[in-house]
């Protein structure tokens, strides 16, 4: 069953707000995904969590203030746009879901991902880098993602702590 939409709705705003496109149906989906071979495109997965209000929300605002950006900014809600996030995901093969999350897609294909266990943890500011980096990288180049999609982890990340999320919250 979907949050309500008027628990949801400010939290949609905070990615609206920025000029990001809500696709809230499978079609809204797969029309995103049907691009050209040069055309980037971040999908932004947003989800209730705390992480994705004081971490994955602002970092994308951060983001978008960068002088290269991808072609199109796009979002499904996890847990509300329930049609439109399965489809997403759908798209995303070998990619295990999670939310929030954020894919930066080149030509239809997965060039970039940030992931929940990504996220969790770190600053706002750190995965605005991460993003920026993966702009530069895939945005308005020739460059793709032949061995796959490549993360934080494999382009070298702005963690502000060496140690994986999952260790900081048992020990913290």
């Amino acid at each position: 069953m979907p949050y309500p939409e008027h628990f949801v709705s400010p939290m949609r705003q905070e990615l609206t707000r920025l000029g990001v496109e809500e696709l809230k149906t499978a079609a809204d989906v797969d029309t995103a995904f049907d691009m050209g071979s040069d055309q980037t495109q971040l999908l932004v997965i947003n989800s209730v969590c705390g992480c994705a209000a004081a971490m994955a929300r602002p970092a994308v605002a951060l983001a978008m203030q960068h002088t290269t950006k991808p072609d199109r900014v796009t979002t499904v809600f996890a847990g509300q746009d329930l049609e439109a996030t399965v489809r997403a995901r759908d798209h995303l093969v070998g990619i295990p879901p999670s939310s929030p999350f954020m894919a930066l897609i080149k030509g239809g294909d997965v060039a970039y991902v940030i992931e929940r266990r990504h996220i969790e943890g770190r600053s706002a500011q750190a995965i605005a880098l991460d993003l920026v980096g993966a702009f530069d990288r895939f945005c308005g180049t020739d460059t793709t993602a032949e061995d796959g999609p490549e993360s934080p982890e494999t382009m070298g990340s702005h963690a502000e702590d060496p140690m994986s999320s999952s260790f900081r919250s048992i020990i913290r």
